[in-house]
């Protein structure tokens, strides 16, 4: 059973977009409309707040946590147009300000640590940037891939950097296939894109033609060494869709769930096996495919409480 642990009066004057927790389940950063990111340590079911950023002049939409081995960084991006990078160092500074959007910064997410230091930013203006760290200068630089999403790009997701396992992959064998760099976006003109990066640039690899609706989230499933990629995306079009490959080139839809209303974000466990809904019917949903490979609905929170949809668990 599924139900809520804890509470957190964030203090925030206006309405929250994204709440992330950091790699050790021990921060969670917070944005708002009021403009502000706040962090909060979590211990013992108690919340301390220990920063309150303020360095964006819009709603702030969506935070990320850098891997730890970069230290303690996190990423903010605001209706301002801007990406903030902010590092704790003593206290939380601004570490790189990026500002060459022409709209809302909508989505920002970290690469695998594997890459190293870099982030995926998805814009209102329908292009997407990635952002890379230099080791050596600490300078950032900049690759641009422009109308990527019609109208904009609502969302962006990495592909996990791990390659199948040999011992599921009888093709694999003694190689050491390169492991190259894709995203997933999911944007305004209803559609999921595979991006794939090619020497010094990016190209569109795939396009997943399904939703009827604006895309609002797509999340890539953590891998377990299975020669097998997934993702979910959503859609307010209030359908959830789950794309597998084996390839990474020609993908296979499967519709989770119609739910009664728009769906805003798809969120997987950490063994990418549990893929956690969110909407605007103010529910929470976990769904898990089990050995027919049906997605059934094992919990459901709802208005503060945790139930198990027992019986009644949906299946496609």
């Amino acid at each position: 059973m599924v139900s809520v642990l804890n509470t957190v009066d964030t203090g925030h004057e206006d309405m929250i977009h994204d709440a992330e927790m950091d790699y050790y389940g021990l921060r969670l950063a917070t944005c708002s409309s009021d403009h502000s990111v706040k962090i909060y340590d979590i211990k013992n079911g108690t919340q301390t707040l220990t920063a309150d950023l303020k360095g964006h002049y819009g709603p702030v939409w969506q935070v990320a946590w850098a891997h730890p081995k970069y230290g303690n960084l996190l990423a903010s991006c605001s209706y301002d147009r801007k990406v903030i990078i902010w590092k704790e160092a003593g206290e939380w500074v601004k570490l790189y300000e990026y500002s060459s959007h022409d709209s809302s910064v909508n989505s920002v997410a970290w690469a695998p640590h594997e890459f190293g230091l870099m982030l995926a930013c998805g814009s209102s203006d329908g292009s997407l940037s990635v952002l890379t760290n230099n080791p050596d200068t600490g300078n950032w630089d900049a690759k641009k891939i422009p109308n990527a999403h019609t109208i904009g790009c609502n969302a962006v997701s990495w592909c996990p950097a791990t390659s199948p396992n040999p011992a599921f992959d009888a093709s694999a064998g003694s190689r050491s296939p390169a492991i190259v760099k894709r995203l997933v976006t999911g944007g305004c003109d209803n559609l999921v894109k595979i991006w794939k990066e090619e020497g010094d640039r990016w190209i569109e690899e795939a396009k997943l033609e399904v939703h009827s609706d604006w895309v609002r989230d797509v999340a890539w499933a953590p891998s377990i060494g299975l020669p097998r990629s997934i993702i979910a995306s959503c859609s307010q079009d209030r359908r959830v869709i789950i794309w597998s490959s084996d390839d990474n080139i020609t993908w296979t839809p499967t519709v989770l769930h119609t739910f009664d209303d728009v769906v805003w974000n798809v969120s997987w466990s950490l063994t990418g096996n549990i893929l956690a809904v969110s909407g605007g019917d103010n529910k929470v949903s976990l769904w898990r495919e089990n050995n027919e490979s049906q997605w059934i609905c094992i919990s459901e929170v709802s208005k503060g409480q945790g139930q198990m949809v027992g019986s009644e668990q949906r299946a496609l």
